[in-house]
């Protein structure tokens, strides 16, 4: 499996997308649809379906868009899934003061879940704090963090569904994996998950 970032750091969230075997998922749309779709052109891809990491508003701001275009589904934690459809659980009140909602997911996501890729698979790591519902993608030598960890910090734990008692315990779950693995998180640069964990401490 390879990753590749869509016009990375352009819109403060990270969308990526995940290749193997020319398969395609999307995780995270914020880039535009044409900047998506070219990224997997590139590849001579074929998309699949979209991962959400969690149901924060800014990490999905072109999900519709692309169901629309693509017909593929959207892929959410049971915990989050709520959180499409409610402008106020999806923070978007929070910060603009009116509501966004989006159609309801496809298929709902639990921990440990299995998807394939291609042929490769795909292992879904429910990492509640940022909020109720947040999941790690664990794709090989990679992993995708979304809000729970970034390079130099973790997600804020303060919105609808957070919670710092979580969030302290998906990151010692986090630490019984392979600390060399590299992570994609939701916000910023790459990093390696030993050396994340490590700045994630001194928050705690």
């Amino acid at each position: 499996m390879k990753i590749k970032a869509v016009c990375p750091y352009s819109f403060g969230a990270n969308t990526y997308v995940i290749f193997a075997d020319s398969h395609a998922f999307v995780v995270d749309p914020v880039a535009s649809v044409e900047a998506i779709m070219s990224v997997i052109a590139e590849e001579g891809a074929v998309l699949d379906g979209i991962l959400l990491t969690h149901g924060h508003f800014d990490h999905t701001i072109a999900l519709d868009t692309l169901r629309r275009a693509t017909a593929v589904p959207a892929y959410i934690h049971s915990e989050d899934a709520v959180m499409l459809t409610d402008g106020k659980k999806n923070a978007f009140y929070e910060f603009y003061g009116k509501e966004s909602r989006y159609a309801p997911a496809e298929e709902l996501l639990e921990d440990g879940q299995i998807l394939t890729l291609g042929g490769e698979e795909i292992r879904v790591l429910h990492t509640p704090g940022h909020t109720g519902g947040s999941v790690c993608f664990l794709c090989g030598d990679f992993i995708v963090t979304g809000d729970t960890l970034f390079a130099d910090s973790i997600g804020r734990c303060d919105l609808w569904g957070g919670s710092n008692a979580q969030m302290q315990a998906s990151l010692e779950f986090l630490r019984t994996l392979d600390p060399d693995l590299t992570i994609y998180p939701g916000h910023g640069a790459p990093s390696i998950l030993g050396h994340a964990l490590d700045n994630a401490a001194y928050f705690f």
